[in-house]
């Protein structure tokens, strides 16, 4: 179990959150080739989740206006949080007076009892990791297990039942190019819009233990530029979009040059609670032409990521 706070956009306004991520079996599926999530994962009864819940909202506060409940699977699947442990979670967060409650599943889970049940006790936000919305890309590069077409019927079934949908994207996948991938992930947009109230997306970082880790190693795979982030975010329209750029600066994370990977992650996030585009003008560095010649060549390598044999780029 873990635990802690941060900012998360609440009706247009930056607001405290609670994050809080519940042990448990973990992910059914088990097979997506970037996640690493899997093998954390332990038996865990009903009770053992009350327990966790309850040691990580002790000192839940009038500031904590979101929370947001992970499981490293999906909330709603009854095998992994079951619906007794469900039920009374909800009625926790509903007793203490928090505003909206923020969880994850895959489309599979999702029903309309199960987003009811949540949605009559506290508002709630059913996030949903579509990654793409190319059907190819999704499964021979992720691996992730279901179509778009489960994904928005997913969506339909949130919506019915008065929850909201958050997106997530994924910006390059494995196999893709830098400039395909903030392609693909404009495209995405745009597809999962009339789906989505809310988007976020994620850069993908190697987890250990993860196909990509191993083509990573290999020297086939970079990380996305932090540059390629921010076009993408510049580039969305018609949603709140979110980015949370996990391990920026690292080899392993999304990262530029590592002179001015602090300045846009920082940027980045900015964002994120103020979906002003402005936060991103006085961005610059010398790297940028380095990420420009990239997109520019790297399709004619043939699929190898240019600059792959450096620490940095």
């Amino acid at each position: 179990m873990a635990v802690w706070r941060s900012k998360d956009l609440l009706d247009g306004e930056a607001a405290g959150s609670l994050t809080i991520i519940l042990r448990t079996r973990g992910c059914r599926w088990r097979r997506c080739t970037v996640c690493g999530y899997a093998s954390e994962g332990a038996p865990a009864t009903g009770d053992d989740l009350l327990v966790q819940f309850r040691a990580a909202t002790k000192d839940l506060s009038p500031e904590d206006r979101v929370v947001k409940i992970y499981t490293s699977g999906s909330f709603f699947d009854p095998l992994e949080v079951p619906p007794p442990a469900r039920v009374r979670i909800l009625d926790g967060l509903a007793a203490a007076g928090v505003e909206k409650l923020i969880i994850e599943s895959r489309p599979e889970y999702v029903t309309g009892e199960a987003v009811e049940e949540s949605v009559a006790r506290i508002r709630t936000e059913v996030a949903v990791g579509l990654e793409t919305s190319n059907d190819l890309v999704r499964d021979r590069s992720i691996s992730k297990g279901f179509s778009f077409e489960e994904f928005a019927a997913a969506a339909k079934v949130v919506h019915a039942a008065g929850g909201s949908v958050k997106t997530y994207l994924l910006l390059k996948p494995p196999f893709l190019s830098e400039g395909v991938a903030i392609s693909d992930a404009l495209r995405s947009a745009r597809d999962a819009l009339p789906s989505s109230d809310v988007i976020s997306l994620n850069l993908c970082n190697i987890q250990k233990g993860t196909p990509l880790e191993r083509i990573w190693m290999l020297g086939e795979y970079r990380p996305p530029w932090l540059w390629s982030a921010v076009t993408v975010l510049k580039g969305v329209k018609g949603v709140p979009i979110l980015c949370d750029p996990v391990a920026a600066g690292t080899r392993r994370g999304p990262h530029n040059c590592g002179l001015c990977d602090e300045a846009v992650a920082k940027a980045i996030r900015e964002h994120a609670l103020t979906q002003d585009a402005g936060v991103f003008e006085d961005l610059d560095c010398r790297c940028r032409t380095a990420w420009e010649e990239v997109l520019a060549l790297e399709d004619l390598a043939f699929g190898s990521p240019l600059g792959s044999d450096s620490r940095r780029l």
